[in-house]
């Protein structure tokens, strides 16, 4: 099969109508990687009567989730909106998430190999497609990996025309990992694991490789820093100038808005927004982690707010923000 791409072997793996948008399912083998056998699923959201495509729009999902926190099957969701709002919407899944398959090393998946093979091969191939640097926006974990490859500088201006953060930080503090003991005896426990079950555990369809697990106890234990051995990604965020939008929820007891806050302030160098979606804010409620982007005040209240960031670069005037 030729591929669909003069960069790297992609493949069309599927191309339906949904209604009345487009889908496009491209399955990416950048072999960039040290595990070459590495996939990564791509879904494409167009309007089925419009072949222009406009400006692109990269999203990614959060831990124990795939692309239906964007698009449902009855097609509707935030990528969805975008489509129908003209943009040229692009979904991610992460290794071994929804269409992804899990490629062999998957118990060692880490946010940094997410931040430096996958999202600059995901970038590399949206902007051949579409001949522009793309908006990014990440859920939680997916907000977390755009931070990691913005800090370590595995995306910049040429691949990423602004970053969108929801509900993303690392900062919350789990004092019983500053115990080095505590510390050990968690990663020793956790390595005899191959994934952490989200069904089982009850946070959602999809499983995530311990690798994502041991690496979060290094960030948090005594001396521990958001990076990895050759990059500190914390400090690269403070030459990072591709503009932000960072999103939390007052109702959030996942991803507090006060770390929340705190990731965002480290783009010092960015034109950056910060929302907080909550009652004294003017919002109808003090949305939670999920609610912020899945729920129907979100549609009515949230989405419009993306849809206008992406359109002019900042939020609608009359909307309280700092």
């Amino acid at each position: 099969m030729q591929s669909s791409s003069e960069l790297f072997p992609v493949a069309l793996v599927s191309a339906e109508l949904r209604a009345d948008l487009s889908e496009d399912v491209y399955r990416l083998k950048p072999g960039n990687s040290p595990d070459y056998s590495v996939e990564l699923a791509l879904t494409r959201l167009g309007l089925a009567d419009q072949p222009q495509r406009g400006v692109p729009v990269i999203l990614l999902h959060g831990s124990f989730s795939n692309r239906r926190f964007w698009y449902s099957p009855k097609g509707i969701g935030l990528g969805p909106q975008l489509a129908r709002a003209g943009f040229d919407v692009w979904i991610a899944e992460m290794r071994g998430h929804g269409l992804s398959p899990r490629n062999q090393a998957y118990s060692r998946n880490t946010v940094a190999d997410y931040a430096r093979y996958d999202l600059p091969a995901i970038a590399a191939f949206v902007c051949e497609q579409s001949g522009q640097a793309p908006h990014w926006i990440g859920h939680s974990l997916g907000g977390i990996t755009l931070a990691a490859a913005l800090g370590g500088h595995y995306l910049d201006s040429q691949t990423a025309a602004s970053v969108a953060l929801f509900g993303s930080q690392v900062s919350r503090i789990y004092w019983p990992l500053k115990v080095p003991p505590v510390e050990w005896s968690s990663r020793l426990l956790l390595k005899g694991f191959h994934h952490i079950s989200g069904s089982r555990f009850k946070r959602g369809p999809e499983d995530e490789p311990i690798g994502l697990a041991l690496e979060s106890l290094r960030w948090h234990r005594l001396f521990g820093r958001f990076g990895d051995s050759e990059r500190n990604w914390w400090a690269g965020l403070a030459d990072v100038q591709v503009p932000l939008l960072a999103v939390t929820a007052a109702g959030d007891t996942q991803d507090p808005a006060w770390a929340c806050r705190k990731l965002a302030d480290q783009f010092v160098s960015a034109p950056h927004s910060y929302l907080c979606l909550a009652k004294d804010k003017g919002f109808s409620s003090d949305y939670g982690h999920v609610e912020m982007l899945v729920s129907k005040e979100a549609q009515r209240e949230v989405w419009p707010l993306v849809e206008h960031w992406l359109q002019a670069g900042q939020l609608p005037e009359g909307v309280a923000h700092d």
